[in-house]
């Protein structure tokens, strides 16, 4: 393999110009919602000074997701993917907008501002298996891994580009940062207008066993050791929550190290992106994504471990190097094993693993820290997040031995697929 093929794949940006506009926009909203992310970290810490009002927003976004992904996946199977994306895009706008008219008028309320941060993550929860499933739809199946690989890059510069601005705006001004994220979801919902009609490919099954991603998904092994992959190593060791409580502790509270925490999880993640070439062309994905999911749970408990902030900011980028594998090898496997009439519902359980499951980390690290301490709980949660990897990759063989069809497109794998099933 040449050096030119362990460098990001930018052929999906190249051969689908849908593709490229909704990778534009959801770049743009992605980097608005980090900002908004340290705004609500920043708010909450302000009023509460308190670990577990800030792990609570996880929780308020993370039951949000669980409640709505499944009905979102559902819709997605049923319906045109790119209205469901337009309509849930429209209401994270209208959501942004009454966060910045809280922060606009003063209110010190974190009841209000949790119950705000649980509407735009329903919003978000509705649209989000209509999203995932669009790659397929759009490129090639040789080509889906590395479109996955590239909404991952600009999700992981969102992480370090948004922080680390959101920081210096907040610092300047609360209402500006969740201005900034209305701005951003507004040009995320323009580019949807560029997407072609997206209905289903082929009816939702309708007998009683079959209607349920999660149905689906426990009678695949490659899926569910996937899915239980990610939520081990989320729910175990997320260590968002217990970022203030660490920049208060170790460096001073000021707000741009806290931003510069969050970023240094995104170097990691974008130092993978750039790479990623020789992850997208590896055919061992579940192999990889077992390894990487390892990795980011040792690299957390060094960064609980860890004193000086240089060795902190490593560990974190190392983290956040692993989760950028761990996140597309799971992504391609999901969506080139999964037909596109059960894609809408898996990709509902997806999301709902894959986004709850680190908010509800979240709320679990917040409450951990609170009874032990920010270091204690970093440690425990990383070490027992590598260990529940480990037991996953020990009993799932089919994950273990899994091959991505890098050579298969995705229009015929879908009749295949529906043949089967």
């Amino acid at each position: 393999m040449s050096i030119r093929d362990h460098l990001t794949d930018l052929r999906p940006l190249r051969s689908s110009g849908p593709f490229r506009a909704l990778w534009v926009g959801t770049s743009l909203a992605g980097i608005g919602s980090q900002v908004a992310n340290i705004a609500a970290l920043a708010q909450v810490w302000e009023i509460t000074h308190n670990p577990v009002w800030t792990g609570t927003l996880g929780l308020a976004s993370g039951m949000a997701m669980i409640a709505l992904g499944p009905v979102g996946g559902t819709l997605a199977d049923r319906f045109d993917r790119r209205s469901i994306m337009r309509l849930s895009t429209l209401a994270q706008a209208i959501a942004a907008v009454a966060l910045s008219a809280q922060a606009a008028a003063g209110v010190h309320s974190v009841a209000l501002l949790l119950a705000l941060i649980a509407v735009q993550s329903a919003a978000t929860a509705l649209g989000a298996p209509a999203r995932r499933t669009i790659p397929p739809r759009l490129l090639p199946a040789n080509e889906v891994a590395a479109g996955l690989a590239l909404q991952n890059l600009s999700f992981q510069a969102a992480l370090l580009i948004g922080p680390a601005v959101g920081g210096f705006i907040v610092a300047w001004s609360l209402p500006a940062a969740y201005a900034a994220e209305t701005i951003a979801v507004a040009a995320a919902l323009a580019s949807t207008f560029a997407l072609p009609p997206l209905p289903p490919v082929s009816a939702a099954p309708r007998r009683r066993a079959e209607r349920g991603g999660w149905t689906y998904l426990f009678r695949r092994p490659t899926l569910w050791g996937s899915f239980a992959t990610d939520l081990a190593a989320t729910l175990l060791a997320m260590p968002i929550a217990l970022f203030p409580l660490v920049n208060q502790e170790r460096f001073g509270g000021d707000p741009r190290t806290l931003g510069f925490l969050l970023s240094a999880i995104a170097i990691g993640g974008i130092l993978a992106g750039t790479l990623s070439g020789a992850v997208t062309r590896a055919k061992r994905a579940g192999l990889v994504q077992l390894g990487a999911a390892t990795i980011w749970g040792l690299a957390l408990a060094g960064f609980g471990l860890a004193v000086p902030l240089w060795l902190s900011l490593a560990c974190l980028a190392l983290a956040g190097a692993a989760d950028t594998v761990s996140v597309v090898t799971r992504g391609a496997l999901v969506q080139l094993e999964t037909p596109d009439g059960f894609r809408g519902r898996v990709s509902a359980v997806e999301h709902v693993i894959g986004v709850a499951g680190p908010q509800l980390g979240n709320f679990r690290g917040g409450i951990l820290g609170a009874l032990v301490g920010a270091q204690a709980a970093l440690a425990i949660g990383g070490l027992a997040a590598a260990a529940a990897v480990i037991a996953v990759g020990a009993t799932n063989r089919a994950l273990r031995e899994y091959r991505l069809p890098l050579d298969e497109r995705s229009e015929s794998r879908d009749r295949n697929l529906n043949s089967a099933a």
